[in-house]
């Protein structure tokens, strides 16, 4: 059940607008800023929202699905919408399972409220510094990646402090991007999702209020919170880069078929299709084990989680390169969009968990051991 909005049509609507002018934002580093503007007006930011809050009421996997076939389009718009997309997802898992959310998907469909994420690049250390103030803490950081952030609404992140008894901790908050001491760097020139607007947020002695700390845990510790948090993000955050590798591959066999006489192009061809094929059975693995946000946490699943997201990762990039071999010399020209597609493909590894955090994760797993280990 895909809720009232039907997101199906929507894309194929929206869709080729988004696609008008990709070179362009991305060769400028340009923000997709008229594209949230239409999917504010669309309530693609309360989709995901259950219609009981006003919102969408529309599945993790047809959000999954939508984000999928909007790369094919413009990846760093999906890229974007993804990051603030599975931040309400956890919102309504949590709801759902009896923890604090409702408030939060309620503002979001009432106002289209934009949600930014830095907690991937915090993980287990988080960083920054925290003091006490008056009711509160007094917060100061470097967030880098904050997808989104030109348009951004609220802050959704972490730091850490030192607590007199119980030693250090993360405290996780959310802080409006209006609050005093909030601010982008303009630094966002990345090697791909160049139109992604992933600018670091900086906080300059931003006071968050005691009320404000939506969870402690501590330093450098595996916290059940991530069981969550992996498992309604990452087939979110992937789905944007299977769309990826569907969008190179299209365009590899399209210009494979002008060299059908190299005897090499069958061959090439057959690669192609199951690199791309392995994405994409990893891909609807992890929608499957998300199971429209119908699942019971675990270490288990997310452990096979992250194993098919590092499956997914490389395939990507595979596809990608096997989709530009096919496409032979003319794929090398920008204009046939590949490089711009492989430069995008290279930022699925810097989700969580890279490869070898990936590796030492699902191994400490096999042993029994705590997945992370005390200050892994």
């Amino acid at each position: 059940m895909t809720g009232t909005l039907d997101l199906q049509a929507l894309v194929q609507t929206i869709g080729p607008a988004f696609a008008e002018g990709v070179a362009a934002r991305d060769a400028g580093d340009v923000f997709v800023a008229d594209h949230y503007e239409l999917l504010r007006r669309q309530k693609v930011f309360s989709a995901l929202v259950p219609t009981e809050f006003g919102g969408g009421g529309v599945s993790h996997r047809a959000m999954c699905d939508f984000l999928r076939r909007l790369a094919h389009y413009c990846p760093s718009t999906a890229l974007a919408l993804s990051m603030h997309q599975h931040l309400v997802a956890a919102s309504v898992y949590n709801h759902r399972n009896g923890r604090p959310g409702a408030k939060l998907l309620e503002r979001v469909a009432a106002t289209q409220l934009v949600l930014v994420s830095t907690g991937a690049n915090d993980w287990m250390e988080s960083s920054g510094s925290m003091t006490r103030a008056d009711g509160g803490f007094q917060v100061s950081a470097r967030k880098p990646f904050g997808s989104g952030s030109v348009k951004g609404g609220v802050l959704v992140t972490s730091a850490p402090f030192e607590d007199p008894q119980e030693g250090w901790q993360v405290l996780h908050f959310a802080v409006p991007f209006s609050a005093s001491g909030v601010s982008l760097a303009d630094d966002w020139q990345g090697l791909g999702m160049r139109a992604s607007g992933s600018c670091t947020v900086v906080l300059d002695k931003v006071y968050v209020p005691d009320d404000a700390i939506s969870l402690r845990r501590p330093r450098g510790r595996f916290h059940p919170a991530w069981n969550v948090i992996l498992t309604v993000a990452m087939p979110l955050i992937m789905s944007v880069y299977a769309g990826v590798a569907e969008a190179a591959a299209a365009i590899g066999r399209q210009l494979a078929t002008k060299r059908r006489d190299d005897p090499t192009v069958p061959f090439l061809l057959g690669e192609l299709e199951n690199r791309l094929a392995n994405a994409q059975l990893a891909m609807d693995d992890m929608v499957r084990l998300a199971n429209d946000l119908e699942f019971s946490i675990s270490l288990d699943l997310t452990n096979a989680m992250l194993v098919r997201k590092t499956i997914v990762a490389e395939s990507v990039l595979a596809t990608v390169e096997k989709a530009l071999e096919a496409a032979g010399g003319a794929g090398f020209y920008r204009k046939t969009g590949l490089e711009r597609l492989l430069r995008d493909a290279h930022g699925a590894q810097f989700h969580p968990l890279s490869a070898k955090r990936q590796h030492h994760f699902t191994g400490r797993v096999a042993l029994g051991l705590d997945p992370i280990g005390h200050g892994a």
